[in-house]
């Protein structure tokens, strides 16, 4: 019997094999879960390409996080894929964060407001959006699980996305407080960096691999999202009962050391 067996997970933000959220459905599966996946416009017809490669093919809802209607119906259509109306959800991936390319790179005091707010819309505040959508399926012992990389400093090239992570953390922590009398946790995993869309989509992003590969205690590969995907699983169980606002370092050990 695997750790996630009988429960019932949406993993929001599939888009690529590549990604962390497609091992962590791919894990939640071979462990037993019913998983539904979701993502939004161009994506989404990636997202249903993907669903195919998992060990079992997965539905795919459509969920835009900045649409106010994909969020009020999220519940009743997440209600047909997981047996009906008396149908409950055992945990929540947030896999989604972007950042327009003019919120990233230098000169960080220089960006547009508009730039910055689409950031943090989109890579903090959904994650509050995203668990009050899915509240009214919660069960007891629900877990909600985040993807951060570490904002307890400032990184070149991250520019705003950087901010926008600090406030994600931050979020997590919120949540944890007021959803923990309701039995749901809220935590997060920061990995390392990581070939995704998400890592691409930064300029300059090589940077990170050239410091991971220089300084992690433990070896690093930016290929491999197998430690974060069994990480977010890890947290999706029912092994870590009393565990919510925390952040789990998933980086091979280089938060740890200084130069």
């Amino acid at each position: 019997m695997g750790i996630l067996e009988g429960k019932k997970i949406l993993i929001a933000g599939v888009l690529t094999e590549a990604s962390i959220a497609f091992s962590a459905a791919k894990i939640a599966q071979e462990q037993g879960a019913t998983v539904v996946l979701s993502n939004f416009g161009r994506a989404l017809s990636l997202c249903q390409r993907i669903a195919k490669r998992l060990p079992q093919e997965a539905p795919v809802v459509e969920l835009d996080v900045t649409n106010t209607e994909h969020l009020s119906t999220l519940a009743d259509r997440l209600r047909e894929h997981l047996g009906g109306a008396d149908a409950s959800l055992d945990g929540v991936v947030h896999s989604i964060g972007f950042a327009p390319q003019e919120a990233m790179g230098e000169g960080f005091p220089e960006v547009a407001w508009e730039h910055a707010a689409t950031a943090f819309q989109v890579s903090a505040w959904s994650l509050a959006s995203l668990t009050q959508a899915c509240r009214p399926l919660f069960g007891e012992k629900a877990s909600v699980v985040g993807l951060t990389f570490d904002a307890t400093v400032a990184w070149p090239v991250y520019g705003w996305m950087g901010a926008a992570k600090a406030a994600l953390e931050s979020t997590s922590r919120y949540l944890a407080r007021e959803l923990g009398p309701e039995g749901v946790r809220v935590n997060l995993v920061a990995a390392g960096p990581l070939r995704t869309m998400a890592m691409k989509s930064i300029p300059g992003s090589s940077q990170f691999e050239e410091a991971w590969e220089a300084q992690a205690p433990l070896g690093w590969s930016v290929t491999d999202t197998g430690p974060s995907g069994k990480a977010v699983c890890a947290l999706l169980s029912d092994w870590f009962p009393a565990t919510t606002g925390e952040i789990v370092h998933v980086d091979g050990g280089f938060h740890a050391v200084g130069v």
